[in-house]
């Protein structure tokens, strides 16, 4: 991956897997300028750093959702090794134990990524309780409308049995007149 190209898109490399917001190795040893293959080494040289709450590895479907939903990591498909995903405290450890100016500067960005991920999620939480909201609104608007023709309903049938009793009493009335 280019540089450039990732630079102005982090939040597209945050995934969610098993109710965490997580960023896979391939992705971040890309960021670091590091093989995939070394910081996985460091990580489980250092493997007391990352609880499950920091890392975890991907189970193979858990690997092929993931493949499935973006190309781009296609080659993961025919991996005989799972990726390790990591959490934004686990990004945030990882700069402990690749130890370089480029993780530590690569952390910096990706931290900023996260909170503008989340930020981005409150956001649409607040659009989805307003959306929400206005539903609700239109429900109750919805039903008083019905409610209100139901109503009309009633009363034209009410208003035209009255008008056939009418007809008839006025039928009934006629024919005594004429008798």
């Amino acid at each position: 991956m280019e540089e450039g190209m990732i630079r102005g898109s982090y939040e597209s490399l945050i995934f969610e897997f098993r109710g965490y917001k997580v960023m896979i190795d391939i992705d971040l040893a890309t960021l670091y300028e590091t093989e995939t293959k070394v910081l996985k080494q460091q990580v489980k040289r250092n493997i007391n750093r990352f609880p499950p709450d920091f890392m975890f590895e991907l189970t193979k479907e858990e690997t092929v959702q993931l493949v499935t939903n973006c190309d781009r990591l296609s080659s993961l498909k025919h991996s005989s090794v799972n990726p390790m995903v990591f959490t934004e405290q686990g990004v945030a450890m990882l700069s402990s134990v690749l130890r370089s100016n480029k993780a530590i500067e690569m952390n910096i960005e990706i931290m900023r990524a996260f909170a503008r991920y989340r930020a981005h999620l409150l956001d649409n939480k607040d659009i989805s309780k307003k959306l929400g909201e206005l539903d609700d609104k239109i429900n109750r608007v919805f039903k008083y409308l019905l409610d209100r023709i139901q109503g009309l309903n009633r009363t034209n049938r009410m208003m035209s049995a009255i008008k056939l009793d009418i007809r008839n009493n006025a039928r009934v009335i006629t024919r005594g007149k004429s008798h």
